[in-house]
């Protein structure tokens, strides 16, 4: 649940019993048959979107930018708890047993099927990074997961670690969530303007607008939402301003609905979770 000790503009928000009463309430709400996915993305429809931020204890992180919200209607799927009826997401029996008693088991598993088998790349929800469909570009996104997965697992647990300390950590480890397959492949993502803000250009690309922000939405999107990281967060607006070599403030305000992720802290609940998940082999000297 959220809290506030800290300045006004800062928010800690204490993930554990949130998520797993969060859970309750998305699982009540596809018993209602409320809640529509697309059949070929399996994302959530927007009403559907909304009317679960509307059944989180305390609402989503943020009020105007859907996170949690966005992200449990595909855990469920990915987590066998729900599958499509049509375009309505139906409990399974997993997903009935579950909703009889939350537990953070239930929390576990969703975690360590989302790292096997996600629904979606997660970076494909920092949206302003453009010419990620393209052919050859993006490596694949299951190694991915699995680095950041090994990263969260090996992170101290009770102990708040800023997120561009937890950079620099990771780079230390070699701990390389890579996100372009290749030079080429740099060349083709880009801000903005396909050629002018190619992130292939020298310092374009650097790991905090790639990596980082890959490593964020993961964390911010998926491991917070199911309570195993508590975190610190302002408002995205203006909190990074790495991508500003490419746009001034007015044109782009923030580069994903991330950026205001500050800080993180592994819990109880992240400890036997994170433990417990797929993890990468690369990287953990």
């Amino acid at each position: 649940m959220p809290e506030d000790p800290l300045p006004a503009a800062e928010t800690v928000w204490l993930t554990e019993r949130w998520a797993l009463d969060s859970l309750r309430g998305v699982l009540e709400l596809v018993v209602a048959g409320r809640l529509n996915c697309s059949a070929q993305t399996r994302r959530p429809s927007l009403a559907s979107v909304q009317t679960v931020a509307s059944a989180l204890p305390g609402g989503d992180f943020y009020p105007h930018h859907a996170i949690a919200a966005f992200a449990w209607p595909l855990l469920l799927q990915a987590g066998g708890l729900a599958n499509l009826n049509g375009a309505r997401l139906q409990l399974t029996a997993r997903g009935r047993v579950a909703l009889l008693s939350p537990e953070p088991q239930v929390v576990r598993e969703l975690w360590q099927r989302w790292i096997l088998r996600g629904l979606i790349d997660e970076f494909s929800r920092v949206d302003q990074i453009k010419g990620q469909r393209s052919a050859n570009v993006l490596t694949a996104v299951r190694g991915r997961r699995q680095i950041v997965a090994t990263a969260l697992s090996l992170l101290p647990p009770d102990e708040w670690m800023d997120v561009d300390d937890l950079f620099t950590w990771m780079r230390r480890r070699r701990l390389d969530p890579a996100i372009a397959r290749g030079e080429r492949a740099m060349f083709r993502l880009h801000i903005g303007h396909a050629e002018h803000g190619s992130l292939g250009y020298d310092g374009y690309g650097q790991w905090s607008i790639l990596q980082g922000r890959y490593t964020i939405a993961l964390i911010f999107e998926i491991a917070a939402t199911l309570g195993l990281v508590d975190v610190r967060f302002v408002d995205p607006t203006d909190a990074r301003t790495d991508y500003r070599k490419h746009f001034s403030e007015a044109e782009l305000p923030y580069l994903s609905r991330y950026d205001g992720l500050r800080a993180i802290r592994v819990n109880a609940l992240g400890v036997h979770a994170l433990r417990d998940a797929p993890i990468s082999t690369t990287g953990t000297e």
